[in-house]
């Protein structure tokens, strides 16, 4: 079987990342293995791995000889899929946002070209029971959504995760005793695609830096849409991760997340440790710009603070924030990681390739 992989749009991570780790571990597996690749990204696969450059003939070569084709959000490429072939599309998280026909904004045309990639999907997954309608209503999906839990998030319960949290702060120079702060805000639909200002970071890392001090550290992981916009750019006692490969390293890391309305607080969530919501532009974004699909005030499982000032308040106690917040973290991870067991890939290998390959 020719397995063809795409994530992010070049990238070694997420979803297909960790079934690809799944099905090569499985004894006496031989398939063909091809990843999409961005240069940019190119030290994040294994040395041993195939690639061809994503967007070129060479990647729509790979498409459309694939038995199997596995992605983690649209492969917005023109392509035709072989007749006989499945595509698996894992989708990246689940939806606080408002996603694809749901949203409130978007660029003349986008949707309808994203939706030629929707039409060949075979299969899409889902990380739980309150994302399955939502996935399923957003890109008017008619086939079959299973419900698997996520892949990716199998490491953050694995046996190694704390010699990989070990691995990765000593890799990120971060000492045992400091305290890390993964701050992973999402993306704004008008700093990419409309008329609004262009990214900037809206966290006063200076002032997080000056009262925390050195025993606090903040890891800087940009959404994949903006990952470059601060390239180059003077930010001390900043660790940059936005380009680091898998951001479940970065999870296991990090001691406390501060976030705002990314889906990256879904998954955090399977670690159990604190969450702090930075929501600066609150009302805009969820009533003009991008729209939520829950009440955002009733669900957190961390609270949403509008200024730099609190979140640093926040940050130098962030063990009155997890008793403060224990019951509504237990009812978010309830809610919304209840798959979450460890083995969510061997569930989705089983459903695409059957139990008989094990």
């Amino acid at each position: 079987m020719k397995i063809v992989y795409h994530s992010f749009e070049g990238r070694y991570s997420d979803n297909p990342k960790a079934l690809h780790q799944a099905l090569t571990a499985r004894a006496g597996q031989d398939h063909e293995h091809v990843w999409l690749a961005d240069a940019e990204h190119a030290h994040g696969f294994p040395a041993d791995a195939v690639t061809v450059p994503f967007g070129t003939p060479e990647a729509r070569e790979a498409l459309e000889s694939a038995d199997l084709v596995v992605s983690n959000t649209h492969l917005d490429l023109e392509w035709d899929k072989a007749p006989g072939a499945t595509y698996l599309q894992t989708w990246h998280g689940t939806p606080l946002k408002r996603i694809h026909r749901d949203v409130l904004f978007a660029p003349e045309g986008r949707l309808d070209r994203l939706d030629h990639d929707v039409a060949r999907w075979d299969l899409l997954l889902s990380p739980n029971a309150a994302s399955t309608p939502l996935l399923r209503g957003a890109f008017r999906f008619e086939g079959p959504v299973h419900e698997t839990g996520y892949p990716r998030n199998d490491v953050l319960l694995a046996p190694d995760a704390a010699q990989r949290r070990a691995r990765v702060r000593e890799q990120l120079g971060i000492a045992e005793d400091a305290q890390a702060v993964l701050y992973a805000p999402t993306w704004r639909d008008d700093d990419v695609f409309g008329d609004g200002p262009k990214f900037a970071l809206r966290f006063d890392v200076e002032r997080f830096q000056r009262e925390l001090g050195e025993d606090h550290v903040l890891m800087l992981r940009l959404h994949y849409m903006v990952s470059a916009a601060l390239a180059g750019a003077e930010l001390p006692g900043v660790v940059d991760v936005s380009f680091h490969p898998d951001i479940s390293d970065l999870y296991l890391a990090a001691d406390v997340l501060v976030t705002d309305y990314s889906s990256v607080q879904f998954d955090f969530a399977v670690t159990g440790k604190p969450i702090v919501h930075h929501v600066h532009d609150l009302e805009h974004y969820r009533d003009v710009l991008r729209g939520f699909y829950f009440d955002f005030e009733e669900i957190a499982a961390g609270p949403l603070l509008a200024t730099s000032e609190e979140v640093v308040e926040a940050l130098r106690d962030v063990d009155a924030v997890a008793a403060q917040y224990k019951d509504r973290y237990a009812a978010f991870q309830e809610r919304f990681c209840h798959l979450e067991d460890g083995r969510a890939s061997d569930r989705v290998l089983d459903l695409v390739l059957g139990e008989e390959n094990r």
